[in-house]
């Protein structure tokens, strides 16, 4: 977005060389005119000159058609084709003219151009004082050089400040993007350029939108506050403030950040962010939340940190979750210390402590991996000490445990387990009205489990299995939890409001 906003405004820091019509002690000389009228009605000092005048005050030219020489005051009013001539280069334009020596005003009317070699500003009213070196325009202005236009209702110049100052409908535009603007401010000695109220960057990689900014365009350092917003194509970033530094490949969002990647259907919010482009990744802190946005049931998930990384062609691949992960949707809920959300293959991994809960089971396992397909979960896979634990009644529970287990899903309900390696299950065994039967205990090398609407209701144990049915009651109480059993309850988020709170 590099401006060339010092190129552009060069013109204006022009009109100093207009103070030679304004020195201390030189006096406005005439030098040509067709004839000369003295009229006693229009003062004792003033004389009327007409046809091809020629004024000269210290090497600057005055040029018009006819003109008003107050000697007392050491004043011109000039008419028609005025023109300036200061230098080789500078050259000012307009219907009419008013100068006063005394007080170091000049003030041109009408269709007026200022020209140097590059850069053209025309407007209707311009006003130099020479007093405080500040020139102005109120009726509107534009300043048009070989790659840029601006246009505004009011500018300044401050030559004393190096400063610019623009207002109302600023635009700028130049072949790389159009910015609009209600206010901009621009410093030549540090080139960089303040902009105030609503303010749009548009180009054709992406827009930017903020209310309060400043970009150093000699080191390419932007930053953009109040209701800052970036938009790229699918992507966009909000937040507070986002600074930028496009040599570096850095940028930093503060407060309020939302990043939304519509083609991913994936938001991420937060309070602070870091965005490393040519390392392809970017993280979140403080209050995250990433939404991962689904037809009828988005899941909704915190930790502590987000990271995501983007491809060679800065597309979202996956998402990284640390420390106090917690996630929630309406058929499924979880909880570990770290995960990855991989966007290309669908595939949600958990880390350290992992804990699932789909309907009434809980799944656990030193990792978990689950896979979803068209946003639905497809299938899960538990490496490691996989347990499953569904609560029965009288605060008895069912129980699945084996070395790896794989779970298949169909419409988000889990259907069949397939339990590898030094399978156990303890499971009540109920007639219709819940009246219990008895306890089945049973050890297998492998098994496999079938769900009702997430009930157990079929196990077919695979290779010797060993199974147990105890009468109601006559299950001892120590063995009523298999080894290594837990209930973590306590830890499920019942809703999208509870993934902020860790037990």
């Amino acid at each position: 977005m590099k401006t060339r906003i010092y190129s552009l405004l060069l013109i204006l820091m022009l009109l100093p060389a207009i103070k030679g019509f304004s020195q201390d002690t030189a006096i406005v000389r005439l030098i040509e005119a067709r004839y000369m009228k003295y009229d006693k009605q229009l003062g004792e000092n003033i004389r009327r000159v007409i046809g091809d005048v020629i004024f000269e005050h210290d090497s600057a030219y005055l040029y018009c058609d006819s003109a008003y020489l107050n000697d007392a005051r050491n004043s011109v009013e000039a008419f028609g084709n005025v023109h300036i001539e200061s230098g080789d280069t500078l050259h000012l334009y307009g219907d009419q003219l008013d100068y006063s020596g005394n007080t170091k005003v000049a003030k041109v009317h009408g269709n007026v151009k200022l020209v140097d070699s590059t850069t053209t500003l025309t407007t209707e009213h311009l006003t130099y004082d020479r007093k405080t070196e500040v020139s102005r325009y109120y009726s509107g202005g534009k300043i048009v050089d070989p790659e840029n236009e601006l246009t505004s209702q009011i500018g300044h110049y401050y030559a004393n400040d190096n400063k610019f100052f623009f207002k109302e409908d600023v635009q700028l535009v130049n072949e790389d993007y159009t910015m609009r603007s209600d206010t901009l401010i621009y410093y030549s000695d540090t080139q960089i350029a303040h902009f105030h109220g609503p303010t749009t960057i548009v180009s054709d990689e992406n827009t930017i939108y903020c209310e309060n900014g400043w970009y150093d365009t000699q080191n390419d350092v932007s930053q953009f506050n109040e209701n800052a917003r970036f938009i790229n194509g699918e992507h966009s970033l909000q937040g507070d403030s986002l600074f930028y530094d496009r040599n570096r490949g850095f940028g930093q969002a503060f407060r309020n950040i939302t990043m939304i990647d519509t083609s991913q259907d994936v938001v991420l919010k937060g309070h602070y962010s870091e965005y490393y482009e040519n390392k392809g990744f970017s993280y979140m802190t403080d209050s995250t939340t990433a939404i991962f946005i689904e037809d009828n049931d988005s899941l909704f998930l915190h930790a502590d940190t987000l990271k995501a990384t983007f491809d060679s062609a800065q597309k979202l691949d996956n998402i990284y979750a640390y420390y106090k992960v917690k996630f929630y949707r309406n058929n499924l809920q979880g909880a570990c210390d770290s995960m990855i959300y991989g966007l290309n293959d669908s595939l949600i991994s958990l880390y350290r402590d992992p804990v699932i809960w789909a309907e009434t089971n809980q799944l656990t396992a030193d990792s978990i991996k689950i896979k979803t397909d068209q946003k639905n979960v497809d299938s899960l896979y538990m490496y490691n000490a996989a347990f499953i634990v569904s609560k029965d009644l009288e605060e008895k529970f069912n129980q699945i445990k084996g070395q790896n287990m794989f779970g298949y899903f169909k419409n988000n309900e889990l259907k069949k387990i397939f339990v590898n390696g030094n399978s156990e299950t303890i499971y009540y065994i109920r007639q219709e009205d819940n009246t219990l039967v008895g306890v089945q205990k049973a050890v297998s090398s492998n098994m496999i489990i079938y769900l009702r609407e997430n009930e157990v209701f079929r196990i077919n144990y695979i290779e010797a299995p060993d199974a147990s049915v105890y009468p109601k009651n006559e299950l001892p109480a120590e063995e009523e939890k298999l080894r290594n059993f837990q209930w973590l309850e306590s830890r499920r988020p019942k809703s999208k409001f509870d993934i902020y709170s860790w037990k």
